[in-house]
């Protein structure tokens, strides 16, 4: 008997019945905290356990690499013997971690940033930062500290680098007097970090460990602080508290910038905002996809990729997101990063590195095992050699909504979308490898067909606002003979659009139509589409992207739904007037979440589980303009006064 494919996925994922259920070294995707100070992040595993930590940047190597292989490193602090928390939570407004622990003797409380303080390139210029100095810049420094506030508990740190994705060992020395501060590198390696551990503790130096132990009383504290540059770290508990005050205020005062409506939602497009800030990196104004790689999206599968780049692709959705939430400065920063790497004599690639790197090899590491064994695990992207004709339309609409937040398009910006709508224009016809990045044949995609008429049209646009009427005319001719060509290409029997030029499949890309407003939210063909994908591309009510059975991406096994394209969906229902419907599917995402309130690529349809890299910015964009989208659409006392989430600036 063959069993249904969702139950063989629950059996794969929690064990043979017969043997009762295994529980997996790793924790879930989804229980992972996330932190970041704009140029490192890392992630904190619900027993205390720093697992995933890249250094100095969002895509260095990494130093703590357990989530890839539980003997790659890790930095534990918590209750000795005790694995589970009572309680975790961020601090309101903040990307800071609160974790309450209970022992069968007492509690603790400990607190975990990266730190921000002032900004301190001040005697000389930076060397990597190309955007504006702001008041407060990243100090380099994980700072963990621990309270004891009922009865004793026996405290343990533990901290096990492995420098190069788990290849080398550290080798630690004691640094100056006493057991408080030592360091670890690893100067054989071609990737040299040094690491600083200082701390009120008396720390041991074994091997590669370093590690303490003490018994705390109610009322005592403690702090451990993580360093990689020449700042210097807390040293004493009263500068360590003021540190943290400090890195308070710092996100206070940012969240105080943002637009957040009065909404029982709006938690949740706050803490999108904030893990959308945590995504970006200071010092260029670049956007990762996310912070970790090779967190598989399905189960033990292959689908395995690094996401730590900045893909022009998500630009567009970022600028949505960012303007419609007030977050003006982070958007102007990801435009300045992209029109940085586009312009000059290269042609417009998919995706950069964070500091703007145009080749991001892609290699596998063969001595890490893998999240929960799936493997390959790759660094780097191949993708970036790919040819997709979706970037023309996603930096030309970035360009339109800068401009339009302006009402005018500056002369140097000029000759670059100049450059851009006459490689769409040019280009359009051919085949490409889609918006998912399909690594087989290249295909006549529908929604590259969809994004190089985005090209054109806000290109037409942006030469009338430039005062450009011959090139407007131009581009806008060739607008109208591409969406010529996807309205009878593009369209199936039953008046719904289809993956790709002569075939009958569903793709969730197409939910950008009336977003992109290719046609009005009304037209029969645009109704069709949305409700064939959610009645048809849909599991349990979720999206995948596609039918894999259907689709040569190259690949092998089955993947989750796509929370991106679920809230797509959203907004598409929103669009079309199904608001009730619409609704009831973000209220089931928003449950969705993980503990903390983030978001990874996938989801399982059937339990719910997280899947793929984390958090995710594109999903955490998706969702600010689905909720948007709903409130707006409540907030509309009739039929024309409804302003969608994205052109409302």
């Amino acid at each position: 008997m063959t069993l249904p494919q969702s139950l063989a996925r629950t059996l794969a994922t929690s064990g043979d019945l017969r043997e009762g259920p295994s529980r997996s070294a790793h924790p879930p995707i989804a229980d992972y905290a996330f932190l970041s100070d704009c140029e490192s992040n890392c992630l904190i595993a619900p027993s205390g356990a720093v697992e995933w930590m890249c250094l100095p940047r969002h895509d260095s190597p990494s130093v703590f690499g357990a989530i890839l292989d539980r003997a790659a490193g890790s930095f534990r602090l918590g209750p000795y013997g005790v694995q589970v928390p009572a309680a975790r939570r961020y601090l309101p407004g903040s990307l800071m971690l609160e974790t309450t622990w209970k022992t069968p003797t007492g509690w603790l409380i400990v607190r975990d940033a990266l730190l921000m303080g002032p900004w301190h390139n001040v005697a000389d210029r930076s060397l990597t930062h190309r955007r504006t100095p702001t008041d407060y810049d990243a100090e380099h420094c994980l700072l963990r500290t621990v309270k004891c506030v009922s009865g004793t508990v026996d405290l343990s740190m533990v901290c096990e680098p492995m420098f190069g994705y788990g290849r080398k060992e550290a080798t630690w020395r004691y640094d100056g007097q006493g057991y408080g501060e030592a360091v670890a590198d690893c100067p054989d390696l071609d990737h040299d970090v040094t690491l600083k551990l200082t701390t009120d503790l008396r720390l041991g130096l074994e091997g590669r460990t370093a590690q303490a132990r003490t018994r705390m009383s109610q009322g005592d504290t403690a702090f451990v602080a993580l360093s990689w540059s020449v700042l210097s770290a807390p040293r004493t508990w009263v500068e360590a508290l003021e540190r943290m005050g400090r890195t308070a205020e710092y996100w206070r005062q940012w969240m105080n910038v943002g637009v957040f409506p009065d909404h029982p939602w709006s938690s949740y497009l706050a803490r999108s905002a904030l893990t959308l800030k945590g995504l970006t990196f200071a010092p260029t104004g670049a956007l990762l996809a996310a912070a970790t790689t090779s967190l598989p999206e399905t189960p033990y599968g292959e689908r395995n990729w690094d996401y730590r780049y900045s893909w022009v692709r998500d630009s567009t959705f970022a600028l949505w997101g960012l303007y419609t939430i007030g977050l003006d400065r982070e958007a102007n920063d990801f435009f300045s990063f992209l029109t940085e790497m586009c312009d000059g004599e290269h042609d417009i690639q998919i995706m950069y590195g964070i500091g703007g790197e145009r080749e991001l090899p892609e290699q596998i590491l063969d001595h890490l095992t893998g999240y929960e064994g799936a493997r390959p695990i790759r660094v780097g992207n191949a993708a970036y050699l790919q040819g997709q004709h979706d970037v023309w339309g996603a930096i030309l609409d970035s360009v339109y909504l800068h401009a339009r937040s302006r009402d005018q398009v500056t002369e140097s910006l000029w000759p670059f979308l100049k450059r851009q709508a006459e490689a769409a224009a040019k280009h359009w016809r051919e085949p490409d490898q889609g918006i998912w990045e399909s690594r087989g044949e290249p295909q006549h995609f529908t929604s590259s067909k969809l994004m190089c008429w985005v090209a054109m049209d806000r290109g037409a646009k942006l030469a009338r606002l430039h005062d450009e009427p011959g090139f407007a005319d131009d581009w806008q001719a060739v607008a109208d003979e591409i969406r010529h060509d996807i309205c009878t290409n593009g369209v199936d029997d039953r008046g719904v659009f289809v993956q790709r030029y002569g075939a009958g499949t569903l793709d969730a890309s197409l939910l950008l139509l009336p977003l992109l407003r290719f046609l009005p939210a009304d037209d029969p063909r645009v109704r069709a589409t949305v409700r064939a994908i959610a009645d048809e591309l849909t599991e349990d009510g979720m999206v995948l992207r596609y039918r894999v059975s259907e689709t040569d991406d190259g690949m092998h096994g089955a993947e989750g739904t796509f929370t991106i394209c679920s809230f797509w969906l959203v907004s598409a229902l929103v669009e079309i007037g199904e608001l009730d419907q619409a609704t009831a599917l973000c209220e089931k995402l928003l449950s969705y979440a993980s503990p903390l309130g983030l978001y990874a690529e996938e989801l399982d349809p059937l339990s719910g589980r997280h899947l793929g890299n984390f958090p995710q910015a594109f999903t955490h964009l998706a969702m600010i303009n689905a909720i948007t989208h709903i409130i707006r659409a409540e907030e509309a006392t009739g039929p024309n006064t409804f302003v969608p989430a994205h052109q409302r600036l």
